[in-house]
């Protein structure tokens, strides 16, 4: 029986930053564990991203509240979990200093990892973005540290304004301009939600973007965003919180009228059995 042979992290790395030249953009969905991370290769997508907030939930704490040795450990677990190219979410890059994120970034290429984010934003409610200056030098630290690992990582530079609240177009597109300058591969500003956004951001910028699918307000589909030259279309913790919805609907269920109708949506355990055995398609 033929064993196949499993790509080296080089190989992964180099087929993942392909994946953001093809004409109409690849869909890269969000696991928050190795159970999530295997079905979704099952499915047949091309490459994976990791979410703060579903993995946060997954340990029953808020998004932001994870320690960075904890995330890492995590996103090693979810690169080994399968064969596919897998970028993450670093957040601000766990700490404000141009330093912290590119130690970050370093320690980030030691999980098996390709590609990563790093956000102009602490994460902390009560901030404001990192001035632009600071956040380009981050940026550029974060990039910096990404060309000494010995392979190619896909450095994603993140501009939170609309994310926050904050509907600055006009400062949004300076910000990703100077992310570009200070050499990041991939451009990101969730929280766009129009046509009209979307196709700006996209023509005042000269590398790939990704745009969060799924935003409230957003009436874009993936198809729509590839047709408009979207190169990355991500999903975020929503995944997770589908899962997280139907388990709340389950068990209200159960709770308020004794009753198991969720069964009939479950998958059979004897399919999950399946996906999740040691040959079957997608597992290690």
């Amino acid at each position: 029986m033929h064993t196949p042979v499993s790509p080296t992290l080089s190989e992964k790395a180099d087929a993942f930053a392909a994946l953001h030249q093809r004409p109409g953009g690849f869909v890269i969905p969000n696991p928050w564990d190795v159970g999530s991370a295997r079905l979704l290769r099952h499915l047949g997508f091309e490459a994976l991203a990791g979410t703060s907030a579903g993995y946060a939930f997954s340990r029953g704490q808020p998004d932001n509240t994870i320690p960075r040795d904890e995330l890492l450990a995590h996103l090693r677990d979810i690169a080994a979990a399968t064969d596919l190219p897998v970028s993450a979410d670093l957040g601000c890059g766990f700490g404000d200093t141009p330093q912290a994120a590119a130690d970050t970034i370093r320690r980030a290429g030691e999980t098996g990892i390709v590609g990563g984010s790093i956000e102009d934003h602490s994460g902390r409610p009560e901030d404001a973005p990192y001035p632009l200056a600071l956040a380009t030098e981050r940026v550029r630290a974060a990039v910096e540290a990404a060309r000494a690992l010995p392979f190619r990582f896909t450095l994603t530079a993140r501009a939170e304004n609309f994310f926050i609240g904050r509907r600055d177009l006009a400062d949004t597109i300076a910000r990703l301009q100077a992310f570009q300058e200070a050499g990041a591969d991939v451009l990101y500003a969730p929280g766009l939600v129009t046509e009209q956004d979307v196709t700006t951001v996209r023509r005042e910028i000269d590398r790939p973007l990704n745009v969060l699918l799924g935003m409230p307000g957003m009436t874009l589909n993936a198809g729509d965003l590839g047709r408009l030259g979207i190169n990355r279309i991500s999903v975020g913790g929503s995944l997770a919180r589908a899962a997280y919805g139907e388990l709340l609907r389950a068990a209200t269920e159960l709770r308020d009228a004794g009753t198991c109708g969720y069964t009939a949506r479950a998958v059979p355990g004897a399919e999950l059995n399946r996906l999740f055995a040691p040959h079957a398609p997608g597992a290690d």
